[in-house]
């Protein structure tokens, strides 16, 4: 259909073209048919009167979803959907929508240093809860490739392997995998031969920051998963996108006719502004401080057309690199129990040093093709968030009490941290901010024409709580306080009908 219509299109802008010529004197009516560009696979065509060559591609995208908003995210993680898992009748919708339409261009050239490319990809949508009915534009590529090198909107050159996009409907919150969003990039790719390659790249640290770095002194953590950060190079404000470091990043991976294995590594600037509720330069502000990331991923193919595929991660202070909830997680039980936690990329109080918050994930996945018109896939993975000691220290010492008051064992200094108010030593609560999560599903998709895409997914997450036990996290309307805080449990459900407008 899309060969048809840009045939059709471009013949008759030409064909216009070229009887407005016959009308001048002294021309003749002259006609140029698009031509297949076979250098860059099917689905090319050269541009009339150039040797450079386009594909237009896109998708349309009808999804609706249970227990889930954004466009697949399960509720609970992130600031939106944690104030859908309030599970109220006037503040969550049962059920979310998402609408969307993407274009893309491919455009290539040769030249003497090789294929000059340039990536376009943009579109419009409606996506609740967050987008009105009129719809908000997006676009997630722009990039250029030359002589090894790419710039631009892309995926990030961290992401190995993730489920997200091929293998599943739902935004992946285990994995900090970056291809539905993109983030900009500056990259070289050196090819070492028999599918051997290496990357540099440097980074937008938005990209990957998805957490905060965290003065406790400030009012920090918060109701709906909160967590403000302190206006410095790892959480800035609207006025404030610039960077002082990109992250940096290295890759090394080997992609054959059985699939693809790599290892990655990431520096990330988690350093802090300046002590106090207040940034003053007059303050002092603590020693910077790098974090790191580290993962390694591939995928296998297998007989028939099915797949496996694993990834790990590890990462002290560059927390979104290895999980994908943004700023943390909150989830109710009806009105008997909560589960919580807050994701940092470090911790620091006046006077400290800035404490690194350490991230483990891991993630696999296996897709069954059935046959030509059916598939399934399974999937899952785990995320692991753990605070240092001497942070934990720290955000003790901020949780509400009289100041003086021994709570978890730490004297309070000031109430700005966790809003779970304990008795004097706790009370037989966890005293402890690290939490876990995990989540398993399944889709199973049906294509009944070519790029046709029908299916089903459900999904179950699990939420292991910071703070676990008796303890009073405060009123969140219309929710009144809660007594109790404990694991959680969301079941989501996705059905989606896609067509992919692409050879």
């Amino acid at each position: 259909m899309l060969k048809g219509l840009l045939l059709g299109s471009v013949t008759g802008l030409v064909a216009a073209a070229g009887a407005q010529a016959a009308d001048m004197p002294g021309t003749a009516p002259r006609i140029q048919y698009v031509k297949i560009c076979n250098l860059h696979g099917d689905g090319f065509y050269y541009i009339p009167g150039t040797d450079t060559c386009i594909k237009l591609g896109g998708y349309l995208r009808i999804q609706v979803e249970y227990n889930a908003g954004a466009g697949g995210t399960a509720v609970g993680s992130g600031s939106t959907e944690a104030a859908q898992a309030r599970f109220a009748r006037d503040v969550t919708n049962d059920i979310n929508h998402r609408t969307r339409a993407a274009l893309s261009w491919d455009v290539r050239q040769e030249t003497e240093y090789g294929t000059l490319r340039t990536y376009l990809r943009f579109g419009l949508q409606v996506t609740t809860p967050a987008d009105s009915q009129a719809g908000v534009g997006f676009w997630n590529r722009a990039f250029m490739q030359f002589a090894g090198f790419t710039v631009g909107r892309s995926q990030s050159l961290f992401d190995l392997f993730t489920y997200d996009g091929a293998y599943s409907y739902h935004t992946v919150t285990v994995s900090g995998d970056t291809a539905a969003t993109g983030l900009a990039v500056w990259a070289y790719t050196a090819r070492l031969g028999n599918g051997f390659s290496g990357t540099l790249s440097l980074e937008d640290p938005r990209g990957h920051i998805r957490a905060a770095t965290v003065d406790a002194s400030a009012a920090a953590f918060g109701v709906n998963a909160a967590v403000t950060g302190d206006t410095a190079f790892a959480d800035q404000a609207a006025t404030l996108n610039g960077f002082r470091v990109p992250d940096v990043i290295a890759n090394l991976r080997v992609d054959q006719d059985w699939g693809f294995a790599g290892i990655s590594g990431a520096l990330h600037d988690a350093s802090g502004a300046y002590y106090g509720a207040t940034n003053n330069v007059a303050n002092g502000h603590p020693a910077d401080k790098l974090g790191w990331a580290v993962a390694v991923g591939g995928k296998l193919n297998l007989p028939g057309g099915d797949m496996i595929g694993a990834n790990a991660c590890y990462a002290e202070g560059s927390a979104g690199f290895c999980a994908g909830i943004g700023a943390g997680m909150q989830i109710y039980n009806a009105s008997t129990s909560v589960g919580v936690g807050w994701l940092t990329d470090a911790v620091f109080d006046t006077g400290t040093e800035a404490e690194l918050t350490r991230v483990w994930s891991a993630v696999a996945a296996y897709e069954h093709v059935w046959n030509p018109k059916w598939r399934t896939s399974w999937f899952g993975g785990y995320v692991n968030v753990s605070y240092t000691d001497a942070a934990k220290t720290i955000i003790n010492a901020h949780m509400p009490g009289e100041g003086g008051t021994v709570v978890c064992g730490v004297p309070v200094t000031g109430t700005t941290l966790p809003p779970i108010t304990l008795p004097a030593g706790g009370g037989g609560n966890s005293c402890n901010p690290d939490f876990s999560f995990y989540e398993i599903g399944s889709r199973t998709q049906w294509n009944p024409a070519p790029q046709l895409d029908i299916g089903l997914q459900v999904l179950y997450s699990h939420l292991t709580s910071a703070y676990k036990g008796p303890g009073i996290y405060p009123a969140n309307t219309p929710r009144p306080a809660i007594a109790f805080i404990d694991d959680q449990n969301v079941w989501s459900a996705m059905f989606r009908w896609q067509r992919n407008f692409y050879p």
